[in-house]
This record gives structure tokens, sequence and C-alpha cells, in this order.
């Protein structure tokens, strides 16, 4: 099914030649999407007439001075907007239309939406076998909660996450992102891959996929759900400590906080070093990693009165000089101002028709043959439906009458 590769001058990525079918929306399935369009596939963003991806309307902020959320701008890159009125027959079968001839579809509608619609994997399997469907919701198409509402702080909350995140004595705190989207939106992404490469090894035939928001947290629980098992005892909140390495956290400074990580046995005498506490290396209390974790009330109170002293810029000259890993808290200025950040092209731009040169992150996947890039801007509701229709055979006249009927 993967289309023919194009010349290599005009390569867009390694999933140069593959189609994918966009049925979602909000951030999970929008950030699985910019994904593989960051990979170069060609990702037709599927959007309601009547204002398109809910997230166009959450402002401000918008960019610059246009109506043009930045929200929205974020997720949306390497798209086409196709406006589709999937509520209509008309418009689910031109969606039908269109998978027929997909690499890969995503849809993060309700459980059981698509089925009602005509639009699921089995049905559209039927004229497509070799087509890859990626459902994506709050809590997986199977089980007792199936049909509950989802949204990320709840799935933070009750994947665990809020019970370890937050100082010890605090109320619990969601992470500042919408981390159980995106961590759901990148194992969409890892399993749509390996759904592609099983289908070119194998038959030629595609698969289902299932991914939720919940389960994606639960397993980002990793050594914290390792720690349970291995205990019995479910970990608390620790703010910004680890609770298996000490030190390793943040310290107040005399104008700050700065972050000290001192997680192998060769940077303990490094660290003591740095900070003029020799003394600190053979004592019984601090001597290994188990003793600083066990007397860790103990270590952070001297290293508390040590780093009060200092600057954090101090504190971090000094940690660089003797090789331990630190670091201030950088706020998005920074992070974005930062040499390596530009170095690594993760501060990326481009120009859009209404907003004018719009500033986003760019791809962390790095490749040396097929590299990604940001090739087109995130679409204006609608901006390429009559491209897509003429590509697939559609007439003006066609057009001109699914535009009366309001299917586009």
């Amino acid at each position: 099914m993967v289309g023919e590769a194009k010349n290599p001058e005009t390569n867009t990525g390694p999933l140069d030649g593959v189609t994918v079918l966009d049925a979602s929306r909000v951030l999970v399935g929008p950030f699985c999407t910019m994904q593989l369009g960051d990979l170069g596939a060609d990702v037709i963003k599927i959007e309601r007439p009547d204002g398109g991806d809910q997230t166009r309307g959450w402002h401000p902020p918008t960019y610059g001075d246009s109506e043009e959320s930045a929200y929205y701008l974020s997720v949306n890159r390497n798209k086409r907007s196709m406006t589709l009125n999937l509520a209509s027959e008309d418009g689910r079968e031109l969606f039908r239309d269109l998978a027929s001839e997909a690499d890969i579809v995503v849809s993060n509608f309700r459980v059981g939406k698509m089925e009602d619609w005509g639009l699921d994997y089995k049905t559209l399997r039927e004229e497509n076998p070799g087509l890859v469907y990626c459902a994506l919701s709050g809590y997986g198409e199977w089980g007792p909660d199936k049909d509950r509402p989802a949204y990320d702080l709840i799935m933070q909350a009750e994947g665990g996450l809020m019970s370890i995140t937050g100082e010890e004595d605090g109320a619990p705190v969601r992470v500042g992102v919408a981390i159980a989207d995106i961590g759901a939106g990148m194992y969409a992404t890892q399993a749509i891959l390996a759904a592609l490469l099983e289908r070119e090894l194998g038959d030629g035939t595609g698969q289902k996929i299932d991914v939720s928001l919940l389960d994606g947290q639960v397993a980002w629980m990793s050594y914290m759900a390792s720690n349970y098992f291995a205990t019995g005892t479910p970990p608390g909140r620790m703010g910004s400590k680890h609770p298996t390495i000490a030190p390793y956290q943040a310290f107040p400074t005399k104008d700050g906080y700065v972050v000290i990580a001192v997680p192998s046995p060769n940077l303990w005498p490094k660290f003591c070093a740095a900070i003029d506490r020799e003394d600190l290396v053979d004592d019984d209390r601090f001597s290994d990693n188990a003793s600083r974790v066990e007397n860790r009330d103990v270590l952070d109170a001297l290293l508390d009165e040590e780093f009060a002293q200092f600057t954090t810029q101090e504190i971090l000259d000094t940690m660089d000089d003797f090789g331990v890993p630190a670091s201030d808290v950088k706020d998005m200025e920074d992070v974005f101002e930062n040499p390596q950040v530009e170095a690594r092209g993760m501060h990326q731009s481009v120009s859009h028709p209404t907003a004018g040169d719009v500033e986003m992150a760019g791809s962390p996947m790095h490749l040396s043959k097929t590299p990604t890039s940001i090739r087109q801007h995130p679409p204006l509701l609608g901006e390429q439906t009559a491209e897509i229709l003429e590509e697939y055979g559609y007439t003006d006249a066609d057009i001109e009458r699914l535009e009366t009927d309001g299917i586009i």
C-alpha cells in the first residue's frame, strides 16, 4: 500500500509516499499525526466545516495579531486541512472513498462513534485490507470504563502520576503540560510505525491499533510501579527528589534554585570537592548511595546550608569545573535561547498565511538519510479541501455540489 517514493531530491522523509487520513482533534491524535507528518507522510486532516478542530477556538493566546490559536498551531504542522461533515451520509461516503486509498487512519472520537458512522476498522478494511487503523481514547475500547469521558487532568490522577508529583507534604500536582495526551500520542506513533513495518514484511494486510491515555500513564509509571511491586508500599510525593538516588534534586540558592544530579559512585567525590566538603566522602552516613538515601534528611539539611551561601550561577560554574551534572530551572524563554537547543534545530519557525512567522518546537527525531522537516504551515480551516478532492478524481462540479450541500 505504501506509495512509490519520490525522487531523492524531493523526498519528504522516511514516510514519503504514506498517506494518513487524520480524523482526530484536540491533542492526542493531532500530536501523533504531526509526528507522522514530520516523518514525511501526507497527513490529510479532516475537520468539521463549522469551526474545525476545537482547538482553533482555544484562545487566548493567539499568534501575533491574528485569530490563530497558539494551541492549534503547536500540533498541526505538516498537514493539509480538508473540511468534511461526517454527520452526513454523503460526508461519510466521501471519507470511505479517501480511506480506500489511505495507508493509515487515526481517530479519537468517543468509543463506538466510528462504528455508528460505518467508519470503523472492520468496515474500512473491506475496501482496503492494507489499512493501519489507530483508535485513540481515554480508557480504551474494552473494560468497565470504556465509555467514561477522559481529560488529561483526570488521566494524570487516575494513572498514578499525581500521587508521585508535588512536594512531600503538599497537594498533588498536575504536570504542567498535557502529558497523558502527549504520551499516548507517542505510543500511537510507535504502534503505527510497527504496524506499517509488519505489513511490509508480512502479507500486506494492516491491523487495528487501540491506544488509551490511561494505559499510557500506567505504562509510564515504570520504576515507580516496580518499586511498589517490590515493596508493597505505594511511593509518595517527593518533590524534585529521586526515591533511590541522593543527591538528585533541586536546592534553594541565594537567588533561586539549582538542580544537582549525583547518580553514580564516581560523581560523589567530585561533588564533595566542588562544594569544598571532601570530609563527606568518607563519612559513613554518606559514603555510598544507599547510605545517602537512608540519611537523606541529614544530607539535605547540610546541602541546603551549603547552597544558600551562593548564587545559582556561582554553583553552576563550580559544578561545571568539577564535571558534576547541574542546571538552573529554565523557563520557556531560557529554553529557546539555549545555544544547544538552537544547535539541535529544536527552535523552528514556519511562515503562515495569516499569523506571519510562527515559531514552534522542532522535531526531536534526527535521521541522517531522510531528515525530518517542517514543510507545511499548520493549515487554515479547509485550506486544501479542493486540492485533495481533485487528487482523488473529483471534478469542479462535484466540489461545487459538495459545498452547496454543506458536505465540505
